[in-house]
């Protein structure tokens, strides 16, 4: 029983912490159909940057939101300086922001050097919670309520404010939205850079527990488009499920069949395809 409450509440905040990654994801991939390979850049990046604000005496909270302001201007930047001439380019799209991926790693190999690094965290997310046989840590609950948090402002945004309704018109027809007057540019534009901050928050609050390292972006990467395609592209409510079923396959995978941990990972994912194409909630 301690095996099964442990195991399922690690799965969660695995899944809770990929949710964090795969919405931004979700958004980029998903909502404009950009191939974007640069989002697990934007996770390790995140992190550093975050890291590098500590160091130099910052506070937690203020390493969080520079972290993805940062990533927030790369973000746009590339979406500027590239991306936004290769709208339908799949090809065009993987090859550029390949490139971009391979040049942040080696950048941040340069800057932040080879080693490992664990985020500090403040001491009242520190130690853990009993609850008579089970003990949580503070940290992992903390990502849990980051990402119902970010996961319900998300769905306010998108489905209940007008900006939200812009975003919809832009990505299902972006020549009616212009005829009605939508900044479509802006908005793309708008929709990209809350990717990337997304994925430099996942960045941060994972180097609290699992730490920033050189190769955590491509490590990290396979689980974020498994969870956007399965869940279905588009769908915050895919990318939610998708996360939490993720979470739990890879970490009972890992804890029961560690030698075909990526099998029972994979398989199931497979499985869901054969049977629905696109994914769990997504549009035909």
């Amino acid at each position: 029983m301690e095996f099964l409450v442990n195991q399922t509440f690690n799965g969660v905040t695995y899944g809770a912490l990929l949710f964090l990654l795969a919405g931004g994801l979700s958004l980029i991939f998903g909502m404009m159909r950009i191939v974007n390979m640069t989002h697990g850049s934007y996770y390790l990046l995140g992190g550093y940057v975050a890291l590098t604000v500590m160091w130099g005496g910052g506070h937690y909270l203020l390493a969080v939101v520079v972290g993805a302001l940062v990533i927030a201007l790369i973000g746009i930047v590339e979406w500027n300086a590239f991306l936004k001439r290769l709208s339908g380019q799949e090809l065009g799209q993987v090859l550029t922001t390949m490139g971009f991926a391979l040049i942040f790693q080696d950048l941040a190999l340069v800057i932040w050097g080879g080693d490992p690094y664990i985020i500090p965290i403040p001491a009242m997310l520190s130690g853990s919670v009993s609850t008579g046989p089970f003990t949580f840590p503070i940290y992992r609950i903390f990502i849990a309520a980051v990402a119902a948090f970010i996961a319900a402002v998300l769905w306010l945004v998108l489905e209940r404010t007008r900006i939200g309704a812009m975003m919809r018109a832009t990505v299902d027809d972006p020549e009616m939205a212009r005829g009605v007057g939508i900044n479509v540019f802006l908005i793309s534009m708008a929709v990209f850079s809350l990717g990337a901050s997304l994925a430099a928050l996942a960045g941060v609050v994972a180097g609290g527990f699992v730490g920033v390292y050189p190769g955590a972006d491509f490590e990290i990467l396979p689980y974020a488009f498994v969870v956007v395609i399965v869940g279905g592209m588009g769908s915050l409510k895919g990318a939610l499920i998708g996360s939490l079923m993720v979470g739990l396959l890879d970490n009972f995978g890992k804890a029961l069949f560690p030698e075909l941990s990526y099998f029972t990972l994979f398989a199931p994912m497979a499985a869901i395809l054969a049977v629905r194409p696109t994914g769990l909630f997504g549009r035909a």
